[in-house]
Formats: structure tokens, C-alpha cells, sequence
């Protein structure tokens, strides 16, 4: 089950709360029983070995961009 961060506007503590996906939306309250609260923007992050990057190619160059038409 997902974690959803939540912060409470009137204590401005932050906290967690596991709910389904399809009430992702609905509202929490704070643990002090404050109602005022708002989601947060989580992310989420993998490890793993990104490939290289392709080296770049020849742009060519003149007038035309290296088309030959000059």
C-alpha cells in the first residue's frame, strides 16, 4: 500500500499515511487532530546503471548546415 506525505498547515508537522491508490485524494488529518493539512509532492527514485551517452555527431557547417547545396 502506498505512503502518502502529508504537512499541516496549522503545525506544520509532516507526516505519513498508508491508504489505497484510490483514496490517494482524500483528506487526512494531522496526528495533533488538525483538519488544515495538504498533500505533498512525493518522489520516487531508482538505482540502477544509466547507459552512456551516444557521442555527438559531426553538425557539418556553412551556409546551408553542411548540406553540400553552397
Amino acid at each position: 500500500m502506498p505512503n502518502y506525505s502529508f504537512r499541516c498547515r496549522s503545525c506544520g508537522d509532516t507526516f505519513e499515511v498508508n491508504r489505497p491508490m484510490a483514496r490517494s485524494s482524500d483528506p487526512a488529518s494531522c496526528p495533533a487532530g488538525h483538519d488544515d493539512t495538504v498533500k505533498l509532492l512525493t518522489t520516487f527514485a531508482t538505482v540502477g546503471r544509466a547507459a552512456p551517452a551516444p557521442a555527438p555527431q559531426p553538425s557539418g557547417g556553412g551556409c546551408c548546415g553542411g548540406g553540400g547545396c553552397c
